[in-house]
C-alpha cells in the first residue's frame, strides 16, 4: 500500500539557499494503522535532521506482544508493551468490535518497564490498537503504533466501527463499519443497521465491496445533531453458516461546524469554523513527485505522538522519524496533516517538501502554541479537510471517509436495498 499525506501540488518558485537544501534533503514520514485491522501506512517528509545515521529503531526500544500485524490472536494469549531500559512514559490501548471503540484499563509497572492490560481475556473478533512513548535508557523519546486482530468467532461475523458511544464529532464524520468476514447477504445485513439523526435528515447507506457499509446524509450534518445507530444483527444470516451477534445501540452527537481548507499551490490553510475564519496558517505539502490528493477528507485519528517510517510503504530508508508530534490521520493510505519539527522555517508558507502530508511548524516533543499545536487542539475526530489546487487526483470514496467527494445519487445507488 502507497503512504501518501495530504500536502500538496506545485512547487512555487522558490527563493533562499535554506529553501532549496530544504528541497533536496526532504524526508518522508509513514504511521501505521487500518479500518479493516490490516496495518495501513502514511507518509510525508521533510529535511533530514537525524546525525550519526539512522536513529535507534523505536521497534527495538518498544516491544509490543502480540507482534504488529498479528492475526487470529488467542483470547488467552498474552498482551504486554515492554522497554528493555528507560522508562515507558505512555501507554493508550483501544479496542474495537462488536461494542464499537473502547478504551483498554491497564497500569505501568512501577520500575517504568511494562505495561499490562487489566486482568481478564481479549475479545474475540476485535482489532486492537497500542500507542506508546518511551524514554530508552540514553533518554532519546520514541513512539510506536502497533495493531493486532484477535481470533472471529467460528461462523459468526461482527461490525467493526466508530465513533465510539457519547461521543462528539466533527460535522464530517461518516458512520462506517467493517465486517470482520465477507457478506454474502448484503441486503439482509443492511435492514438491520440503522441510522437515524435529531433534527431529520435523509440518511442513506453505500457498500464498498462486500466488507464494508457506510452511512451518510446529502450534506455533512448540521451542529447539535444527534445521531443514533441501532444495530440488530443478532441471528441475521449473512451467508452460509454466518451469523450476526450484536444487538446495541450508540448515540454520538455532532459539535461545532470545523472546516480546513488547504491551498497547495499558496502552501496555505484556512481555518473556519460555523463559516468564520478563526486561522490562516503556513504549511508545506506534497512535492510533485509525491502531490497530496485533492477533495474532501475527514479526520479519522489524533496522536499527539507518533512514528513514521518510509520503508513500511516503499520508500525504503529515507526516514524514520520516532516522534511526530500532532498527527491526525486523513486516509486510510497514510495521508496526515501533522505537526514537523525538522524543516528549516521558510519551508512552510514557501516550498512544498513532502511525500504527500500536509506539515505545520512545530517543536520537537509538540508544543501547544505552535501552528501545529494550536490546531492539534482546536480540531477533533470527524472534522474536514479540503485539498485545492494540487496535481493529485481527487482522493477515492472508500480512502478513509472520502465518501463526500462521491455525488448523492452515485452514493445512494450503492445501497442493496435498492
Amino acid at each position: 500500500m502507497r503512504g501518501r499525506l495530504p500536502d500538496g501540488a506545485g512547487r512555487r518558485a522558490a527563493g533562499g539557499a535554506a529553501v532549496r537544501a530544504a528541497r533536496r534533503t526532504r524526508l518522508a514520514l509513514v504511521v501505521l494503522a487500518g479500518l479493516t485491522g490490516a496495518a495501513a501506512l502514511a507518509g510525508c517528509g521533510g529535511p533530514e535532521v537525524f546525525t550519526g545515521g539512522k536513529p535507534p529503531s523505536p521497534e527495538g526500544t518498544i516491544t509490543v506482544v502480540p507482534h504488529n500485524g498479528a492475526h487470529g490472536v488467542r483470547a488467552d494469549g498474552r498482551f504486554e508493551v515492554r522497554v528493555p531500559a528507560g522508562r515507558l512514559e505512555r501507554v493508550a490501548v483501544s479496542r474495537t468490535g462488536d461494542a464499537g471503540r473502547r478504551s483498554v484499563t491497564g497500569r505501568i509497572s512501577s520500575d517504568g518497564l511494562t505495561w499490562r492490560p487489566a486482568p481478564g481475556r481479549l475479545r474475540l473478533g476485535a482489532k486492537y490498537t497500542v500507542d506508546a512513548v518511551a524514554l530508552d535508557g540514553a533518554g532519546h523519546r520514541f513512539a510506536r503504533h502497533t495493531t493486532f486482530t484477535t481470533a472471529a468467532p467460528v461462523h459468526r461475523f461482527v461490525g467493526h466501527f466508530s465513533p465510539q458511544r457519547d461521543a462528539t464529532v466533527g460535522t464530517g464524520l461518516i458512520f462506517s463499519m467493517v465486517f470482520s468476514r465477507p457478506i454474502a447477504d448484503r441486503a439482509a445485513v443492511e435492514r438491520a443497521v440503522r441510522v437515524s439523526a435529531r433534527p431529520g435528515v435523509g440518511i442513506a447507506a453505500h457498500w464498498f465491496g462486500r466488507r464494508r457499509l457506510d452511512f451518510r446524509p446529502r450534506d455533512r450534518w448540521r451542529p447539535g445533531t444527534v445521531i443514533t445507530v441501532q444495530l440488530r444483527l443478532r441471528g441475521v444470516k449473512a451467508g452460509p453458516n454466518a451469523y450476526g451477534t450484536q444487538r446495541r445501540t450508540i448515540r454520538y452527537r455532532v459539535g461545532r461546524d470545523q472546516v480546513s481548507t488547504i491551498d497547495t499551490a499558496r502552501h496555505t490553510m484556512t481555518v473556519r469554523q460555523d463559516g468564520r475564519v478563526v486561522a490562516l496558517l503556513p504549511v508545506t505539502a506534497g512535492d510533485d513527485e509525491n502531490p497530496t490528493y485533492n477533495g474532501r477528507m475527514v479526520i479519522l485519528e489524533r496522536h499527539s505522538m507518533t512514528r513514521m517510517d518510509g520503508d513500511t510503504v516503499g520508500f525504503g530508508g529515507e526516514y524514520d522519524i520516532p516522534d511526530v508530534p500532532h498527527a491526525m490521520r486523513l486516509t486510510r493510505s497514510g495521508t496526515f496533516l501533522h505537526g514537523n519539527y525538522w524543516a528549516p522555517p521558510e519551508v512552510f508558507g514557501g516550498v512544498n517538501t513532502s511525500h504527500g502530508c500536509v506539515g505545520l511548524k512545530d517543536i520537537k516533543g509538540g508544543g501547544p502554541n505552535t501552528p501545529a499545536g494550536w490546531f492539534f487542539g482546536h480540531s477533533i475526530v470527524g472534522d474536514t479537510v479540503e485539498v485545492h489546487n494540487s496535481p493529485e487526483r481527487t482522493v477515492a470514496p472508500d480512502n478513509g471517509l472520502g465518501g463526500w467527494n462521491m455525488p448523492w445519487e452515485l452514493w445512494r445507488a450503492g445501497s442493496a436495498l435498492h
